[in-house]
């Protein structure tokens, strides 16, 4: 992948820090209620999980397990941060329009708000506060 696909847009500092806490906290959120527990179960031997896609369910788990616990360490990091974003992105659009589809509005809550926040960090990228500044930012 192209190095500006990594490289941080350049924001003003009041921006440089609504990223930062936007992507450390929705990544700690993302961890702490949803990745940490899967991979906790996955761990424990309950491999059983929802089959949204149509993949089984020991591939579905481990799919939403990288992307609610590995992508969201490296959202908190600020490491290849875009391309952590996409599986991230995916995972929420599966919740919202597959997995609560037809649930009403508070069902949908959570992964409308988490697809929100991880769409706009896509397009802002890292910030200046991340691994990806020091890794493919101006020198």
């Amino acid at each position: 992948m192209s190095n500006n696909f990594f490289k941080p847009t350049i924001l003003s500092v009041n921006a440089n820090l609504g990223v930062l806490f936007l992507r450390v906290g929705f990544g700690l959120m993302m961890i702490a209620g949803h990745g940490f527990p899967k991979l906790q179960r996955y761990l424990s031997g309950d491999h059983g999980f929802g089959n949204p896609i149509g993949l089984g369910e020991e591939p579905s788990l481990l799919l939403a397990i990288f992307a609610e616990f590995v992508c969201s360490l490296l959202l908190v990091v600020g490491l290849f941060t875009r391309a952590a974003l996409v599986p991230l992105v995916i995972t929420m659009l599966v919740a919202l329009f597959i997995v609560h589809g037809g649930d009403p509005l508070n069902k949908q809550e959570l992964p409308v708000l988490f697809t929100l926040a991880f769409i706009t960090l896509f397009l802002t990228g890292p910030g200046k506060y991340s691994l990806d500044q020091m890794a493919f930012g101006s020198k």
